[in-house]
C-alpha cells in the first residue's frame, strides 16, 4: 500500500489503504464526509458528484489513487448549517432539494456551473445537470434554484466592479 495525499476541501488529507478504493468511500468512510451520496454506485445517477479540479465528477468510479495531489471538493466545502452558501440558500427557498439523495450532486455539479459563469437560461442549466438524476421531481424547482443562484451570483460580481 502507498501513502496517497490530495488535498479535501483545503484540507490536505493522507490516506494509507489499497489504492483502488473509490474515492467515494475514503471520502466516507475514512474522512467522515457522508455529505456525498451513493445512489447506483455506477456512474450513472450523479448522487455521489464531487469536484475534482473544479470539474465534476462521480466519486463512485474514481480510484482515490487518481486523486492523488489533487483537488476534491465536496459538499461539505459549499457552506455550514449556520452559513449556506448561496447556492444552498437557492435550493431552500426555490425548493429545490426535496429527499436529499441527490442533492449534494445537483449542488456540486450547479457550483462548477455557477463558478464558471454559466446562464440562468433553462435549458442550459437542464443541459448541464443532464448526468443528474432526481427521483423525487420534475427538476423545475431544481433549475429555478440554480437559476436564482447564477442571477444572485450576477449581481454580486456586477457589484464588485462598482
Amino acid at each position: 500500500m502507498k501513502r496517497l495525499s490530495l488535498r479535501v476541501n483545503g484540507t490536505l488529507q493522507r490516506y494509507d489503504g489499497p489504492p483502488f478504493t473509490r474515492l467515494i468511500d475514503v471520502l466516507r468512510e475514512d474522512w467522515g464526509l457522508t455529505g456525498t451520496k451513493e445512489g447506483c454506485g455506477e456512474g450513472e445517477c450523479g448522487a455521489c458528484t464531487v469536484l475534482l479540479d473544479g470539474k465534476p465528477v462521480n466519486s463512485c468510479l474514481i480510484p482515490v489513487c487518481h486523486a492523488a495531489g489533487r483537488k476534491v471538493q465536496t459538499v461539505e466545502a459549499l457552506g455550514t448549517p449556520g452559513k449556506l452558501a448561496a447556492l444552498q440558500e437557492a435550493f431552500l427557498t426555490e425548493g429545490g432539494a426535496q429527499c436529499g439523495i441527490c442533492t449534494p450532486g445537483m449542488l456540486m455539479t450547479a457550483w462548477a456551473y455557477v463558478k464558471k459563469g454559466g446562464s440562468d437560461d433553462p435549458g442550459a442549466i437542464r443541459r448541464e445537470l443532464a448526468g443528474n438524476l432526481c427521483r423525487c421531481t420534475g427538476y423545475q424547482h431544481i433549475v429555478n434554484s440554480v437559476a436564482s443562484a447564477v442571477r444572485k451570483q450576477r449581481r454580486s460580481r456586477a457589484a464588485k466592479r462598482r
